[in-house]
């Protein structure tokens, strides 16, 4: 279907029409994508969409979203297209050296906010990698108290983070720093968190196009093992940690046990216990502290 040689086409129409041509390209959320494509085409709230169900679309609108359709059925991810992505019921904004916040990652912010006894304390936390910010806003808006340094190697993400936490009110609890992990940090954090890239170099042909092609290889690739940015991470944690510090890593499938490794042969860390699995099961969030 052309939608826009229709007469009189309505916003449910096209939102129809959409998810039917995602469905036919085998995309699992075609009517998720489809409606937020039309959001952002039409700039409207979820209730505004609703409500114009029956009203008819202009042709510039339509034109527009099948532009959006289009770019959609050629493999670029939906947040890639509106900019943006929800990550902890917050929005961000994204950039081209930056990751999709994913679900998976908010199993990172769950297992740091179980290691917090009092969420009114005045915690220090070092996010590494923090590439949109979405670990460090999304903790720092559960701990009012907290304040953050964000940390990461590539400036045009720590820009797209600073967007981010001003978009949020964050701006004045969070320092952004350009360094490689913690190299050019000092003192001792509270809770240390990341989400490094953790994909061997030959299994980035094996991930879906939308993540091969369209997110940054610096964010993904970690050597022929994946483990390269854990073997810098792990032992410059020791020095970083707080005596009572927690640092929270996310896990790349069947990582856990060699990770693990890495941390015990720092002899300065310890894992405190399983990683955390994620909502498919996979043990995704692990848990480390200083050896007692």
């Amino acid at each position: 279907m052309n939608a826009a040689s229709e007469r009189s086409v309505t916003f449910g129409d096209l939102r129809r029409w959409a998810a039917e041509e995602f469905e036919a390209a085998k995309i699992e959320s075609a009517a998720a994508d489809a409606r937020l494509l039309l959001l952002h085409a039409a700039k409207f709230d979820a209730a505004r969409l609703i409500s114009s169900e029956y009203e008819a679309a202009d042709e510039g609108l339509i034109e527009v979203y099948e532009r959006l359709v289009s770019r959609r059925l050629s493999g670029v991810p939906v947040a890639r297209i509106v900019g943006e992505k929800e990550f902890w019921s917050l929005r961000f904004a994204l950039g081209e050296e930056t990751l999709v916040p994913r679900p998976e990652t908010e199993t990172v912010v769950e297992a740091a906010l179980d290691l917090i006894a009092d969420r009114g304390a005045p915690l220090a936390i070092l996010d590494l990698g923090t590439g949109t910010g979405a670990i460090l806003a999304a903790l720092l808006t559960e701990l009012p108290n907290a304040k953050g340094i964000a940390v990461d190697r590539s400036e045009a993400a720590l820009r797209v983070a600073r967007e981010n936490f001003g978009n949020l009110s964050l701006a004045s609890r969070v320092s952004c720093l350009c360094g490689n992990w913690a190299s050019a940090i000092g003192g001792t954090f509270d809770l240390i968190v990341s989400n490094p890239p953790y994909i061997a170099s030959k299994e980035l042909a094996l991930l879906s196009p939308e993540v091969r092609d369209h997110d940054p290889r610096l964010a993904l690739e970690a050597g022929p093992d994946g483990l390269g940015a854990y073997r810098t991470i792990s032992v410059q944690l020791g020095d970083r940690l707080a005596g009572s510090g927690k640092a929270v890593l996310e896990l790349g499938q069947g990582q856990e046990a060699a990770v693990g490794e890495l941390i015990h042969k720092t002899g300065r860390l310890a894992v405190a216990g399983p990683a955390r699995k994620d909502l498919a099961g996979i043990p995704r969030a692990l848990v480390i502290q200083v050896k007692r």
